[in-house]
């Protein structure tokens, strides 16, 4: 009698597996949705690094900037910015590191958090709502990225991102809080293009 309940028992987890990914996923793509259809975007987020025993380490807050692929993140004297294609990351002091999009594939940005597009590089579960959140659980297919999973709080009635955790490899975490969010943001193309006399003359460029 132990086979045919343990075979009921699968059938009847992978369905409720399968409407919790559903259900996920549904919400996923509102959010999805909202950002594509988005002239511009301001969002202001809190970030506190903790290490694997829970202990707070810093906090950032950051000022973000996007407009379909291309974004400008600024963090104090630190600034990132991407123009589609290639990222411009200044330290602040004297360095621009350069590199393409394709090459931070295995990170986890604001800006790759906030786009709700999350098909192609997550598997994703829904953990729990109620009618105003969602909490959804995504764990990377490709093992190779640099976290292990990332836990999602979805404001359902805004269709957009609250909070977020990122658990990485070491087990050290990243609560990541979204402060404030404008999708109506009217943002120059100009904001979004590289301008070299921006910085100071010492500033070097590595690629």
């Amino acid at each position: 009698m132990r086979s045919p309940i343990a075979f009921i028992l699968l059938l009847t987890s992978l369905a409720v597996s399968a409407q919790k990914e559903n259900a996920a996923k549904a919400i996923l793509d509102q959010i999805g949705s909202k950002v594509k259809d988005s002239k511009g975007m301001m969002v202001t987020i809190q970030m506190v690094s903790k290490n694997n025993k829970g202990k707070a380490l810093g906090t950032k807050q950051i000022s973000l900037k996007m407009k379909g692929d291309k974004y400008y993140l600024k963090q104090g004297v630190m600034e990132i910015l991407c123009d589609g294609k290639t990222i411009y990351n200044f330290d602040g002091v004297n360095t621009i590191s350069k590199s393409s999009v394709a090459e931070s594939d295995q990170t986890l940005s604001p800006q790759k958090l906030l786009a709700g597009n999350y098909d192609k590089d997550f598997n994703y579960s829904l953990l729990s709502q109620t009618n105003s959140n969602a909490t959804i659980e995504l764990i990377p297919i490709d093992k190779r990225k640099s976290f292990q999973k990332v836990t999602l709080i979805i404001d359902k009635l805004k269709s957009a991102l609250s909070n977020a955790s990122i658990l990485d490899k070491s087990n050290n975490s990243t609560e990541v809080k979204v402060v404030s969010i404008n999708f109506n943001a009217i943002l120059s193309d100009n904001l979004f293009l590289f301008n070299r006399a921006k910085y100071p003359k010492n500033v070097e460029i590595f690629d």
